[in-house]
Parts: C-alpha cells; sequence; structure tokens
C-alpha cells in the first residue's frame, strides 16, 4: 500500500495559515491597503479559499491574490509541501516522487518558488570597507586556435631548457612538483571553504522543520 503525502495535509489549514501569515492584523486588501473588507463566499473550485470585497475600492480579492501561489492549477497543499521539500535540500526529482509530480513540474514550482524569494529581497549596498575571496577560474582555448598552438609547444621548450645541463631539468622538476603541490593544497583549500558555506547556507537559508516553512511562506507572502 502507497501513502501519498498529500493526503496527510488538510487544506483548510494550509488557507489558515496563509490568512495568518499574510494578515496577521486583520485582512487588507492588495489593491488599495484599505482595511473595510467584507467575506464574499469561497472560491468555486477551491472550497477553503476565502473570497473578499474591499468597500473602499470595490474590488474583490482572494487568500491567494498577487502571490505566488494564486494562478497554478496545482492545489495549496502541493506548494506548501513543495516549499517544506526544498527546506530539506532534496532534489526536484525526489519532490516529484514525493508530489506525484513529473520532474518538469517540480522544477518549474521550485523556481518560481525561489524567484518569488528573490524578488522579494531589498537590493544590498555595501558600505565602508569590504573584503571579497579569491576565485579560482579554469578556462579552457576552446575557440581560440592560436592558444592551443602556443600551449602545445609549451612541453617542447621546456623539454629544451632542460636538456641544456642536468642542473637545469633538476631545476624544472623540482619546480613542477612544487607548483602540482601548491595546486593539491588550493584545492583542498577550496572544498572546505565550499562545504564550510554549504553548511551555513543550509543551516541558515534552508532550515528545516514547521519554524523553516513557516519563514519561507511569510517571506513568500510579503508585500
Amino acid at each position: 500500500m502507497t501513502i501519498s503525502i498529500q493526503r496527510l495535509i488538510d487544506d483548510a489549514k494550509c488557507y489558515e495559515m496563509v490568512r495568518e501569515l499574510r494578515w496577521p492584523d486583520g485582512v487588507t486588501c492588495p489593491h488599495c491597503s484599505g482595511h473595510e473588507v467584507v467575506k464574499n463566499g469561497h472560491d468555486t473550485t477551491e472550497r477553503d479559499r476565502q473570497r473578499y470585497c474591499c468597500s473602499t475600492c470595490r474590488r474583490s480579492f482572494d487568500d491567494l491574490t498577487d502571490t505566488v501561489f494564486a494562478g497554478h492549477h496545482q492545489p495549496l497543499r502541493v506548494w506548501m509541501l513543495c516549499s517544506y521539500l526544498m527546506g530539506l535540500n532534496l532534489s526536484n526529482l525526489q519532490i516529484a516522487r514525493e508530489l506525484s509530480l513529473s520532474e518538469t513540474q517540480a522544477q518549474e514550482m521550485a523556481t518560481q518558488l525561489r524567484q518569488s524569494i528573490v524578488d522579494r529581497q531589498e537590493p544590498i549596498t555595501l558600505e565602508g570597507e569590504v573584503e571579497c575571496d579569491e576565485v579560482y577560474v579554469v578556462a579552457g582555448h576552446k575557440g581560440h586556435p592560436e592558444a592551443v598552438k602556443k600551449r602545445a609547444k609549451r612541453p617542447q621548450a621546456t623539454f629544451e631548457r632542460g636538456a641544456w645541463s642536468r642542473h637545469s631539468c633538476e631545476r624544472e622538476a623540482t619546480y613542477f612538483r612544487n607548483d602540482s603541490a601548491r595546486r593539491k593544497r588550493r584545492d583542498a583549500d577550496a572544498r572546505k571553504r565550499s562545504a564550510k558555506d554549504n553548511s551555513a547556507h543550509h543551516r541558515v537559508g534552508h532550515c528545516p522543520g514547521h519554524d523553516g516553512l513557516h519563514r519561507r511562506v511569510r517571506h513568500l507572502l510579503s508585500p
């Protein structure tokens, strides 16, 4: 027997959480920011989706108006679960399997959720003394035939220089050994920094659990 995780989630609870996070001080019109709002029935396809009418601008809206969750055929519980599973650092393929979606659907949902968070972030302005870490760029010679020819000639030139004397050859060999050791140390340091950054990113931006889900949904619903 296969148990779908979607059956464990209640749509009514999802909409209740959206209302609490979006309007903690009472329902506000997303069009004019008016507070004189009255309920206006429910959505025809989703009975737990409350509709409203603003007495100030006379326009209608519902719980998901002007949010990333609006205008999609997937129910709200699927979006909530997708956001929760993203917080657990699951891949798009794993999310698709858990939610009975295609990998393309899971990728589109994850992309929209991430982009919505980025769009709502305030621009960052650097001030004072700013430090930047070094960046290692590995660039090839594809599309540059002249650079390929020069690179192909280097071993021959090195061999000719090393052939002049035993001392010169030993010096060249020592140089390449030291250079290889430097590259290994540099790569090891880069891997350590990458692992440290990923660990910090997981702790700060992708905290699993109920609190992490509330924080992500609140960010998605912020104006």
